[in-house]
């Protein structure tokens, strides 16, 4: 049951309170008392309460008891009739109810029988029977409308403030078909009347089986109602289902709509109400809030999902869909004007709009509706060309447009409510299942034609604008390309990129993002909101970089912003206000993105885009080749279990660094660690888990390591940290870090605290002058400290003790067992 309104609990107070009034008459003495046909008639008014019928539409029924009413109320006066009245609705309320009534229930319908009865009487008495004659049919006539427009009409304001339909709609359609059955007691009473006084009060006892006759009629009358009633409801539960399968084939053409139909729904009938509209219009209308953007099923898909701004080409394409909308649909045949509305749904007030330019009162007032709610739930939302803006200034826009492209009613409306209505669609409307569109089908080889001989057809050469093409363009272009083919290495060859291209497209910044499974992640990123773009990662699809890459096309002057925008994150705003996006297409398919930036609002040209996508081959060639030599580089000088450098690496790097320490004239420290027990660690945990300790001490190292330092596995268990600019006596940390986190790997991959780390370090020029020199000495010193650590076991804090003071230098003997020292 709905919660009461204000309203509707005020009108109920009232109707309670005049139904005491009437009821009064009950104190009203008399001599006689009650008399037996009186009990006859109760016992009569009590049984036919029994005997009641649904009644189509609203929760309620309804009984034959009002033969007995109007009986008492002829032969023996308004007192006896109320309480006749009064009783039998009593009983019609609570014998075999469905459930108990609620008490406020009870004494509505007590007070509504109560004032009933009161204006039959009165009606009966009225100087309009006399009026017309005065006699016996013409005062019971007047008396059964009086009874049946005051009941019904009664109960009939109560549904409608309840269920906010209208008043005269629910007593048309549920109350006023009973009114030929409230007739038909006139005569029945008339004949009961003249048998009372001819033949005796006894001889109205036969009305009982006319009241079975009546209650007969009722209920054959009410199962043709129902049945029809039923039929309409399938029909109408089919058109349902036709609508809501046309908006899953809108969402699949379609994703940004997966909400956003809901909600202009939900906004369109609310307003819809509140203006009045028809039951016939309400129904349109919520037709048409789901379907008014099917005509998309005919624009291309990639004009659909475009990020950036439409050409006029492409917006010449889109306007079709309120056509072909309206077409589609006119093949329905729905029982209500749905059609109009679609057509019309993006004509303006002020008679700029589209297809047919309608202005005014000339547009139909639902797709007035439509439009702007559709406007403010569009603004409000996240699109592929710009991020959702908050409601208070998506409703601030459409105001500004009231009285040019939206009915200023509607947006007055509109604004009093969008809140209100913004929170009730977000409750309300749940995200529904999604079509499994993204679902790889594993069945059907090849096509019945066969695929095409190639994966897509060359672009034509257009000479003209070669011919136009000159001068220092030219000259730009032949360098760019000449050092891209020079530059196998890829920080070299996006270097020369960045520079060369900068100089044929002026720009504020430069993104690379290399495609990743189905991701975007940046590679290159120089000029204005470095960091921010440096810290994206795009998924396939989405933003403008995702569009591009999914689409195989370029974009020109789109709005950089949504590619920030999927990263949830509000507080991240870009300054960047256009933006130019080529795919880069390799032998092997898509292997990133080029986009340039702008500041300025449409800062790139046609020409730019064309210089662009004339190169984009090139570049993406280019880029393949780079990515596959850095692939290569990688595996040369990187250990493939544990991804840290190979004992290549550590040679050339060591090399390195003694020349720049040399030229420089700064110390030079290398730490070789083994760990101990790992044989152990493979032989009762097996070969998995070894591998699984290597892995978790390699990340370990790359933590521990600074940003220019080196960690290289040098071979089975042991490792090297290669330190520019450290001394024995500023390893201390590490070399405590070192144990720690040999025993921490060692207790989380097998769950017991037995492995250990054996060091030895070296330092330039004390202990060595060459890599061999120094990596002897080390490697001496660490199995020094091994065989130590087998004499004596060291706990951590007897380590520290030894590592961190004075008694690394203070005698021969001590030094060789931590692994420091000078060189023997």
């Amino acid at each position: 049951m709905k919660p009461l309104s204000i309203y509707t609990r005020g009108f109920l107070r009232l109707v309670t309170l005049i139904g005491l009034l009437a009821a009064l008459h009950l104190l009203v003495p008399h001599s006689e008392g009650f008399s037996l046909p009186f009990f006859c008639y109760l016992a009569f008014a009590l049984l036919s309460s029994g005997l009641k019928v649904r009644l189509p539409g609203v929760t309620g029924t309804l009984s034959v008891s009002f033969l007995f009413i109007l009986i008492g109320l002829l032969e023996l006066g308004l007192r006896d009739a109320l309480l006749l009245g009064l009783c039998s609705a009593l009983a019609q309320v609570y014998w075999h109810a469905s459930k108990r009534p609620a008490l406020y229930q009870v004494l509505f319908n007590l007070a509504a029988i109560a004032i009933a009865v009161t204006v039959a009487d009165a009606g009966f008495h009225s100087p309009l029977a006399k009026t017309l004659g005065g006699s016996l049919p013409v005062k019971l006539l007047l008396a059964t409308v009086s009874y049946f427009v005051t009941n019904t009409f009664l109960v009939a304001c109560a549904i409608s403030l309840t269920e906010r339909r209208s008043v005269i709609t629910i007593w048309r359609e549920c109350y006023f078909w009973a009114l030929p059955y409230y007739l038909v007691n006139v005569p029945i009473v008339c004949i009961a009347h003249w048998a009372n006084i001819n033949l005796g009060f006894e001889f109205t006892l036969l009305a009982m089986p006319v009241a079975w006759v009546l209650f007969r009629s009722y209920q054959l009358y009410i199962g043709r109602l129902e049945a029809e009633k039923t039929h309409v409801e399938k029909m109408n539960a089919l058109h349902i289902r036709t609508i809501e399968t046309l908006a899953l084939a809108i969402e699949a053409k379609d994703q940004t709509t997966h909400k956003h139909l809901r909600r202009v729904q939900h906004y369109a009938i609310e307003i819809g109400k509140e203006m009045g509209l028809t039951d016939m219009e309400l129904h349109a209308l919520r037709a048409a809030s789901l379907l008014h953007d099917i005509g998309k099923l005919a624009v291309p898909e990639h004009i659909l999902t475009k990020p950036g701004k439409l050409t006029p080409q492409e917006f010449e394409k889109m306007k079709i869909h309120p056509t072909v909308g309206a077409e589609i649909l006119d093949q329905v045949d729905f029982p209500y004007p749905v059609v109009p509305i679609v057509k019309a749904h993006h004509e303006k007030w002020d008679g700029a709009g589209y297809p047919l330019g309608l202005a005014g009162e000339e547009i139909p007032l639902g797709a007035r509706i439509l439009s702007a709610v559709d406007c403010l739930d569009a603004l409000s939302s996240d699109r592929q060309y710009r991020r959702a803006l908050p409601i208070d200034e998506a409703m601030a826009i459409v105001q500004s447009e009231s009285g040019k492209s939206y009915d200023p009613r509607v947006v007055d409306i509109l604004a009093k409510r969008y809140r209100q209505l913004d929170e009730e669609a977000t409750r309300l409307h749940q995200p529904a299942s999604k079509l499994s569109v993204g679902t790889k089908v594993k069945h059907g080889q090849a096509p019945a034609t066969g695929f095409e001989s190639a994966l897509r057809e060359e672009q034509q050469v257009d000479f003209h604008v070669q011919i136009a093409a000159a001068g220092r363009e030219a000259q730009n272009t032949l360098e760019l390309i000449r050092e891209l083919g020079n530059s196998l290495g890829l920080g070299e060859m996006l270097s020369v990129l960045s520079s060369r291209l900068t100089q044929l497209i002026p720009c504020d910044a430069i993104a690379v993002y290399e495609l990743k499974d189905t991701f975007l992640i940046p590679v290159y990123v120089d000029g204005r909101e470095r960091i921010l773009l440096s810290s994206l990662r795009i998924p396939l699809g989405q933003g403008l970089s995702g569009w591009v890459a999914e689409n195989h096309r370029p974009i020109r002057n789109g709005n950089p912003s949504v590619e920030l925008g999927y990263l949830n994150d509000p507080s991240k705003f870009t300054l960047l206000r256009s933006a130019l996006s080529v795919p880069l297409a390799g032998l092997e398919g898509i292997v990133g993105v080029l986009s340039l930036y702008s500041a300025d609002a449409d800062g790139f040209t046609v020409d730019h885009l064309r210089i662009l996508s004339g190169i984009s081959s090139k570049i993406g060639l280019s880029y393949e080749n780079a990515l596959k030599y850095r692939a290569l580089e990688e595996s040369a000088t990187t250990d493939y279990l544990t991804g840290l450098n190979n004992s290549r690496a550590l040679f050339e790097r060591v090399n390195q660094e003694l020349s720049r320490c040399e030229r420089e004239h700064l110390p030079l420290t290398l730490v070789v660690c083994d760990l101990d027990h790992f044989k152990e660690v493979n032989d009762r945990f097996g070969h998995k888990a070894g591998n699984r300790v290597l892995q978790d001490f390699a990340k370990g190292l790359s933590a521990i390591c600074r940003d220019y330092d080196l960690a290289a596995r040098f071979g089975g268990d042991e490792f090297v940290l290669v330190l520019p600019g450290a001394t024995a006596n500023t390893t201390t940390d590490k070399l405590l870090a070192l144990s720690t986190l040999a025993s921490e790997v060692g207790r989380s991959v097998c769950g017991e605290n037995f492995m250990s780390a054996s060091v030895g370090v070296a330092s330039w020029p004390e202990d060595g002058a060459t890599c061999d020199e120094l990596l002897g000495e080390a490697d001496l010193r660490m199995y020094a400290h091994k065989g130590s650590r087998k004499r004596k076991r060291f706990t951590g804090s007897a380590l520290a003790e030894h590592v961190a003071g004075s008694s690394l230098h203070e005698s021969a003997a001590t030094a060789p067992l931590l692994g420091v020292g000078p060189k023997t």
